[in-house]
């Protein structure tokens, strides 16, 4: 795959604006382990990502964080992005399932901090890393010995 496929222009600028995202729950409590937390977590950041016309090449979540590759057209904000994406999927699971008010009774579900980094022009390695996610998480210490 040719990088200079991926090459937008906007307002003079031309480039390729790719994020590797990662945030988690407040406390890191396993939230998204429940099946229809974690598909609906899934769908409202897809959702968040098409309002404000971001790209998603990747998306892991896990039960207690979520990793995701991004794709712009434009320059944006890496944490304009993760503000919305955050901010949407709170929302959405907050009204879809309203017992994790009992875990975070304050409306707070994601913790302040997060991850984020340019991708490069080697993107597919980071995206091998998303999407390996669910192997990495389950291997024990004895594996790497």
């Amino acid at each position: 795959m040719s990088f200079d496929r991926h090459l937008y222009s906007h307002n003079h600028i031309k480039g390729c604006w790719e994020h590797h995202l990662e945030w988690c729950p407040k406390k890191r409590y396993k939230i998204l382990q429940k099946e229809s937390i974690r598909q609906d977590c899934e769908q409202a950041i897809k959702e968040a990502a098409g309002r404000i016309e971001v790209e998603l090449l990747e998306l892991a979540v896990m039960p207690d964080h979520v990793h995701a590759v991004a794709r712009t057209k434009k320059p944006m904000n890496p944490s304009y992005i993760l503000f919305r994406l955050k901010g949407y999927s709170a929302y959405v699971l907050f009204h879809k399932h309203p017992n994790l008010r009992l875990r975070y009774p304050k409306g707070h579900l994601w913790s302040r901090g997060n991850f984020c980094r340019t991708t490069g022009a080697d993107i597919e390695t980071t995206r091998q890393y998303v999407r390996n996610q669910q192997d990495t998480h389950q291997r024990t210490l004895s594996m790497f010995s």
